[in-house]
């Protein structure tokens, strides 16, 4: 039998339309009752969930996250309630013997026993953030695809503009494109369109340039250009309501500025921020943070035997930050702990868990710079670490090392080792 933690809490099955709930109270003779109601999702409803929850004094709720179902009856009884959001893995039921009623109560029998772990929810400043900073990297996304199709349509035309310019949507590549929609077929100068700082001699680009662009290519090319001028602004507009909403927090973003990779753009420090928020206290230790983030490997072993260690499908939105932060920092000279490191694991473990490694790194730094409000230092990654004595060898198993590599060992103990 299992112990019960909870004697009065409530579990909550999430639709789309009804919500399906059950509270458990247990007496102290150990006997459980039961009450189960079904709930409308429209915000009456919800109002209605909350005014009943308080009538049997019900203050701990669980449920699962399903889709954005969840967020709505989260906003309302976080007001009231300590509402504890599960991942669907930890609720799942026995298959055959399944509805809604019964998902509720299942959800609530294994809360009330303690056997269902809380998802990480940041508070609703953050997760206003979070959302915003998301929504600008959706937008991100959009806007690569768009400038892809319109190089399709230069490539298409036999346009190389991608081969004398670095940026084919600067303000000389886009000048030149602008012209040619502007007058298709015309043979014209590429001199007035080319900024002076330009490193590519114009005789390169005027012959970049002898393409043809059909009618059709052109209608494409247009409204692909017109749709990555509506994409940047956009973009633009959503950057300033950030920074607007993320001033309260300028003293911790000012502190992850510190960290290596981080100091560049304010925007990098604001992303992390949303997606971990600022009170750390909710990680009790930095492997937490990397393991809620999925930058760890998994535990999978039985009978000695270890099946798998690839990292899990957690951090979907912050992983690929930290990957492409990692992949600059071993190339950089001013952090030699980070490539240090880096070449230290590649030798044995490959590029792709090196930088792993490196997330991880990054994670923990950010950890404790949150948690103690200091700026970063290298000083815990440079130290000198003490020998580890399982790696030593003896001096029967270094003379068999170097035998191997083709060195010849004398026999007398005066004489040096020789090649």
């Amino acid at each position: 039998m299992f112990k019960i933690f909870y004697k009065n809490c409530c579990g909550l099955d999430v639709h789309k339309t009804w919500i399906y709930a059950c509270i458990g109270i247990t007496d102290a003779d150990g006997k459980t009752e039961y009450h189960e109601a079904r709930f409308s999702s429209f915000s009456k409803g919800l109002r209605k969930l909350a005014k009943w929850l308080q009538k049997y004094d019900c203050k701990l709720v669980c449920m699962e996250s399903t889709g954005k179902y969840w967020i709505p009856v989260y906003n309302i009884l976080e007001k009231t309630c300590d509402v504890t959001l599960a991942h669907p893995k930890y609720t799942k039921p026995q298959k055959g013997n399944k509805t809604d009623r019964k998902d509720a109560k299942w959800i609530c029998d294994l809360f009330m026993c303690g056997m269902i772990k809380p998802s990480f929810i940041p508070p609703a400043s953050i997760r206003q953030l979070r959302d915003l900073v998301r929504y600008r990297s959706k937008l991100t996304n959009m806007l690569t695809g768009e400038k892809n199709r319109a190089q399709n349509c230069l490539t298409v035309s036999n346009l190389k503009l991608d081969d004398v310019f670095s940026d084919v949507f600067g303000k000389s590549s886009r000048s030149i494109t602008e012209y040619i929609l502007d007058h298709p077929g015309e043979a014209f100068d590429v001199t007035p369109f080319v900024d002076s700082r330009c490193k590519t001699p114009i005789e390169e680009i005027q012959a970049a340039v002898d393409g043809s662009v059909s009618k059709e290519q052109a209608a494409k090319l247009r409204q692909c250009l017109d749709h990555i001028d509506e994409l940047t602004a956009h973009k633009q507009k959503i950057e300033e309501e950030i920074l607007q909403i993320a001033e309260p927090f300028s003293a911790y973003l000012d502190l992850l500025r510190t960290v290596p990779g981080f100091d560049s753009d304010k925007m990098t420090a604001i992303t992390i921020l949303s997606e971990i928020g600022y009170d750390m206290s909710v990680f009790p230790s930095s492997k937490n943070l990397t393991s809620w983030a999925g930058c760890c490997p998994r535990n999978d072993r039985s009978a000695k035997h270890t099946k798998s260690t690839r990292i899990s499908r957690a951090g979907a939105w912050i992983k690929p930050l930290l990957v492409q932060i990692s992949n600059a920092l071993i190339r950089s000279k001013k952090h030699p702990e980070f490539s240090e490191r880096y070449r230290r694991i590649k030798a044995r473990r490959g590029h792709k868990k090196a930088v792993i490694a490196i997330c991880r790194m990054l994670l923990t730094a950010i950890w404790n710079i949150l948690s103690k409000l200091q700026p970063y230092t290298p000083d815990g990654f440079i130290n000198d670490r003490p020998a580890d004595k399982k790696k030593t060898m003896s001096t029967a198993e270094a003379i068999k090392l170097l035998k191997s590599r083709g060195y010849i060992i004398k026999d007398s103990p005066d004489d040096p080792l020789t090649a």
